[in-house]
């Protein structure tokens, strides 16, 4: 699973949550290889891990909106994806715009999928 946007909150293990727009069939206790990028990769570059595998803990469809529907859960979920301390997308609208502008067709009220996850050690 690429990580592309979030590099440095997988390195550092602060984010424990990732939201996609497919992932329909992931299911908890199966391991995902964090890595910085595998679709679009120019010729010569290869798929770069960026740690051990994850396990998925819990996979769940929600709206986007749901994050500022509730913002004490915003806010949480913020803290949980690795941005609590960033400058621009700590609150939540804020990140849920980022979140829209990185993936195309996006919008608040899109059905995406939450996927908890846990470090192992490899």
């Amino acid at each position: 699973m690429s990580f592309a946007l979030t590099v440095p909150q997988i390195q550092a293990g602060t984010k424990d949550v990732t939201r996609r727009l497919g992932w329909l069939q992931l299911k908890p206790g199966e391991l995902i290889r964090p890595v910085r990028k595998c679709m679009g990769l120019r010729p010569g570059e290869t798929i770069e891990p960026l740690r051990a595998p994850l396990r998925v803990v819990d996979v769940r469809r929600e709206p986007l909106r749901m994050m500022t529907d509730d913002m004490d859960y915003g806010f949480e979920e913020v803290r949980r994806e690795g941005f609590a301390l960033h400058p621009t997308y700590c609150w939540p609208t804020e990140w849920i715009a980022m979140f829209c502008k990185t993936h195309k067709g996006c919008e608040p009220s899109t059905i995406i999928t939450r996927i908890e996850f846990a470090y192992t050690e490899d």
